[in-house]
């Protein structure tokens, strides 16, 4: 037969409580220094009866060593959740702060595009319509700054253009006078060669005397024999063909 499982509860019997006790505080121990040695951890065990006797296992007997670290364990975490409290709260307010923020901004501006304005006082109208007087003239002031702004840019602009434009029509006449002065001094050469040509190319008359014989008296001839021959060579030439 084997044993049945322990009920656990307090045992009323002092006798079988107290032999209870030492069976399994024996093997609490044994199992502390097995899991130490298996698993190479550091284990510390405190056990008190109740009788107040103290019964404890450290590994290494280190136990001061072990409890200071679990000091410090315990007093870091106890600190970080403290403050995981405190910023939990602290975000849970800032949260509400600006939700309520939000909720007012929301209001206005539904008040300064003209709705829901049921719900305000003549004073709170009035001071809405002060606020929008004062909007109004911020907005054509500085609407006026930019349109001046952009006239004197505008200005300037032009002003630049202008200049360019006079450069380049100075240009475009120096470069018209260039042009022009060959064709002018081509044309003078033109009339001053024109006015001398009639004068250089005068015709004058040649005469063959090629047929006429030789002798002073052959020359002071018959008149009308000299005619004929006159007539029938005299030819009328230019002087560049003489020459």
């Amino acid at each position: 037969m084997g044993r049945g499982r322990v009920q656990l509860k307090r045992i009323e019997n002092k006798i079988n409580r107290q032999v209870t006790f030492s069976k399994r505080r024996s093997g609490l121990l044994k199992k502390a220094h097995e899991i130490s040695v298996l698993c190479d951890a550091e284990v510390a065990l405190i056990v008190f009866s109740t009788k107040g006797k103290l019964s404890e296992f450290s590994t290494d007997s280190c136990m001061e060593r072990i409890l200071e670290r679990y000091d410090r364990y315990s007093t870091a975490e106890r600190q970080l959740v403290a403050t995981d409290t405190i910023s939990q709260g602290s975000w849970t307010l800032e949260h509400a702060k600006l939700k309520a923020r939000i909720e007012v901004l929301q209001r206005n501006q539904k008040h300064y595009m003209g709705e829901d304005l049921d719900s305000l006082s003549l004073k709170e109208l009035q001071n809405l319509e002060s606020q929008l007087d004062s909007a109004l003239k911020n907005l054509r002031s500085r609407k006026n700054q930019m349109m001046f702004e952009s006239i004197s840019q505008l200005q300037k602009r032009d002003k630049v253009l202008q200049e360019q434009n006079n450069i380049l029509s100075k240009k475009v006449k120096s470069k018209e006078k260039e042009v022009a002065q060959p064709h002018t001094q081509e044309q003078q050469n033109q009339e001053s060669s024109s006015s001398v040509l009639p004068m250089s190319l005068e015709p004058l008359n040649i005469t063959r005397c090629s047929n006429i014989p030789q002798g002073r008296g052959n020359i002071v001839g018959d008149t009308e024999e000299t005619s004929q021959q006159q007539n029938q060579t005299n030819t009328t030439m230019p002087a560049w063909m003489l020459s």
